[in-house]
C-alpha cells in the first residue's frame, strides 16, 4: 500500500489536538496544538545533528500540508 507523506489525524481524547503525521523517513507526529514532535525513529548521536539540520524543514512542510487541507474545506 502506498501512504500519502502526511496524514490529518485527531483523538477525541484530545479535543484540542490536531495531529499531523509524517509517513515517511524520518517519521514524526506532530501536535498542532503545542508543537510536541514525537518521533517514531530511534536516531544515533550522528543521526541527531543531520536531524536537527532537517526537522525544521519538515514540521514547516507538516504545517504547510494542515493549512493547505484545511484550505479546502473552506472552498
Amino acid at each position: 500500500m502506498e501512504l500519502p507523506k502526511f496524514l490529518l489525524a485527531d483523538n477525541t481524547d484530545y479535543p484540542d489536538a490536531i495531529f499531523i503525521v509524517h509517513t515517511e523517513y524520518p517519521r514524526f507526529i506532530i501536535n498542532l496544538e503545542n508543537d510536541e514532535v514525537e518521533w517514531m525513529e530511534e536516531f544515533s548521536k550522528e543521526d541527531e545533528a543531520e536531524l536537527a539540520d532537517e526537522a525544521e524543514g519538515l514540521i514547516e512542510a507538516a504545517t504547510a500540508f494542515y493549512d493547505r487541507e484545511v484550505s479546502r474545506y473552506d472552498e
